[in-house]
């Protein structure tokens, strides 16, 4: 019974090397749980094309959208751990357990972690008539205003929400939500003066900065951007905790064999420090991050704890 124990174990590791060695033998899925044309749509489909070319296998964005990204998370959670099925997503994976009390899945327990490919900071943006030229000036003109300035965000629980809700406990500030649905709207009434500021990615507003129809006042990222060279961070004010933002990054199911997913890891990174997708995720306003399975598994629950704190004081709610 030992010896037939002992073939067993064997061949089930020989079977186990023989699909990783192998893998891929069929098209992956690369399921996006967001629209066409955003952020993690782009990533993913940057990533499939790479892959595509190195695996000679058909790499596919599958769109899987819906409730903040829980239907496509769900999909591939619920997913056979053969390297099949993958997740591409943004940081939103790890906050929606503090936004929503009841999930079909665990976005840490359900998922093994593969790398993060990119972060994009924030930018606090103000509309020009407001009598604030930098980060200073405009922390002592909400201290001095307490609940009277508004911010605006893409929606509750959004990362322009989250973000400016950070701010506030930092500062110690006392300030005004605005929610609206998507950042379209959001940027036009800070644009027109009927909102004060907020928080937004870097690309929507780079145009409306370089002429003039906003001020931005400091960046959430670790160090100043080459686009914003005269832009000072958050750190610079002495506000560490401010350094944050969204990032994106892939998952598999939980149980894929750690020599699969270290194989994952490896082709991704590779290609994320490919000068061309390098330039690409600079172009959307991001950085290029590619770090181990155990960097990001550290980095995702020190991110869901803190949003999961933000969210608690602030009594941030879903949409």
């Amino acid at each position: 019974m030992r010896s037939t124990l002992l073939i067993a174990t064997f061949a089930c590791a020989a079977t186990a090397a023989f699909a990783q060695t192998n893998y891929p033998a069929k098209p992956v899925r690369l399921v996006a749980p967001f629209t066409a044309g955003g952020p993690v749509d782009i990533t993913a489909r940057i990533l499939a094309q790479k892959l595509t070319d190195a695996w000679g296998q058909q790499v596919l964005v599958e769109n899987r959208t819906g409730a903040s990204g829980m239907i496509g998370a769900e999909l591939v959670a619920k997913s056979p751990a053969d390297g099949y099925t993958l997740l591409v997503n943004s940081s939103i994976h790890v906050i929606v357990p503090s936004l929503f009390p009841k999930m079909a899945y665990d976005p840490i327990r359900d998922f093994a972690p593969i790398t993060v490919v990119s972060s994009s900071p924030l930018l606090l943006v103000v509309t020009p008539s407001l009598p604030v030229k930098n980060v200073k000036e405009f922390i002592a003109l909400a201290k001095a205003r307490p609940g009277e300035l508004s911010f605006a965000s893409s929606g509750s629980g959004s990362s322009t929400h989250l973000t400016a809700e950070l701010f506030k406990t930092v500062t110690r500030s006392s300030m005004q939500h605005v929610p609206y649905k998507g950042q379209s709207q959001a940027l036009t009434d800070v644009i027109s003066g009927q909102i004060p500021f907020m928080f937004n990615s870097l690309p929507p507003v780079l145009e409306f900065v370089k002429a003039k129809r906003l001020r931005v006042l400091a960046i959430t990222s670790a160090r100043r951007y080459a686009s914003l060279p005269d832009v000072p961070t958050f750190e610079e004010f002495g506000y560490k905790e401010l350094i944050t933002g969204s990032w994106y990054a892939t998952w598999a199911p939980a149980k894929t064999p750690e020599a699969l997913v270290a194989r994952l890891n490896a082709d991704i990174v590779k290609f994320v420090n490919l000068p061309d997708v390098r330039g690409r995720i600079q172009e959307l306003g991001g950085e290029p991050v590619g770090n181990t399975p155990a960097e990001f598994d550290a980095f995702q629950k020190a991110d869901m704890a803190r949003w999961a704190q933000v969210v608690k004081e602030s009594g941030a709610k879903a949409e």
